[in-house]
């Protein structure tokens, strides 16, 4: 995997642990090795910029995800299609460290997880997943929950 991190936001984020975060989560979902993402982290005044330009809502959000060639759940860059895994441009996933710093008071989590959970989330938006429906919704959530939770244990393993 080819995953660039760009951190733009003047915060302290563990770049390396997002980027071995998105290796494993792009490994467990059968991405071509040669993929390449994105992963870009900014602060609150530019997520703010990014979310009314290309969401039309106002104010900074958490994560947005702008993917690159089109990918949906099962095809594209991934190897359990019909037709071969081929290299692709995921596109990038940007985040944005102080909002996710606030909602993960709210949870009762660290901010290192809050992030972690966003990338995966991000990630999960470049291949395809959606929430806008109830269906969606528990498909892309409970993936999103396996796949955090595998991480958890490559990190820290037994």
């Amino acid at each position: 995997m080819s995953i660039e991190i760009n951190n733009e936001s003047g915060d302290a984020v563990d770049e390396e642990k997002l980027v071995a975060l998105a290796t494993h989560v792009l490994g467990e979902m059968g991405i071509h090795p040669l993929a390449e993402l994105s992963l870009l982290i900014v602060d609150e005044t530019t997520m703010a910029d990014l979310h009314e330009k290309w969401m039309g809502e106002p104010g900074p959000t958490d994560v947005l995800a702008f993917p690159m060639d089109e990918l949906r759940p099962g095809g594209g860059a991934r190897g359990d299609s019909e037709s071969p895994a081929e290299p692709g441009l995921l596109g990038d996933v940007v985040l944005c460290p102080p909002v996710a710093a606030r909602q993960a008071a709210e949870a009762g989590h660290s901010a290192a997880d809050e992030l972690e959970l966003l990338c995966t989330h991000g990630i999960l938006h470049l291949l395809g997943y959606d929430h806008a429906e109830p269906e969606e919704h528990k498909e892309m959530f409970g993936l999103q929950a396996q796949l955090l939770a595998s991480w958890k244990e490559v990190r820290s393993p037994r």
